[in-house]
C-alpha cells in the first residue's frame, strides 16, 4: 500500500531593510541565478534539519544580459549586473540541487541601506534608466 506524504515550508519574511510599504504592492516576477549568489551572504543552503535553502530578502540583482536570469548586483561588473535592478523582496525557498529560482523583484521604493544583505554603497550606483527606483536612507551597510 502506498502511504501519501504532504510537508509544507514556512519562510518568515525578514525584510528590516524595508523602509516603507511604497512599491511592495507592484514587484515584477524574476529568475535567480542561484549559482552566481554567495552562500552565507545571499543565501542559506539546506542542511539536514533545514531541507529546504532560501535566498535572503533584500538581496540587490542585476540582470544578466545573456541568460536574462538575475545575479547579484555588482558595479564593477560587466554582464549587466552592473545596473541595478532591485532587490529580492521575499525569502525565496529552494531545494537541494536547484540552480534557478523565480523571486519576486522589488524595483521601486525606499529602503534601510545599512540592512541590505550583502551590503550595498549607493553612491557607486551609476544613473541607468533602466535601473530600479530605489531611494537608500542611513548610513553605509559594512
Amino acid at each position: 500500500m502506498i502511504q501519501p506524504y504532504t510537508t509544507s515550508v514556512t519562510v518568515t519574511a525578514d525584510r528590516d531593510w524595508l523602509a516603507s510599504r511604497h512599491g511592495t504592492d507592484s514587484t515584477e516576477t524574476i529568475t535567480l541565478d542561484l549559482t552566481k549568489l554567495t552562500k552565507n551572504v545571499h543565501f542559506v543552503e539546506p542542511t539536514a534539519v533545514q531541507p529546504h535553502g532560501y535566498v535572503r530578502s533584500g538581496v540587490p540583482v542585476g540582470r544578466i544580459t545573456t541568460s536574462g536570469l538575475y545575479g547579484p548586483y555588482d558595479p564593477a561588473a560587466k554582464d549587466g549586473r552592473e545596473v541595478l535592478a532591485g532587490l529580492v523582496y521575499a525569502e525565496t525557498v529552494f531545494t537541494p540541487g536547484t540552480t534557478k529560482v523565480p523571486a519576486a523583484l522589488f524595483w521601486h521604493g525606499t529602503v534601510k541601506t545599512a540592512k541590505i544583505p550583502g551590503g550595498i554603497d549607493p553612491t557607486e550606483i551609476a544613473y541607468n534608466p533602466a535601473a530600479a527606483q530605489i531611494r537608500f536612507i542611513g548610513p553605509v551597510s559594512a
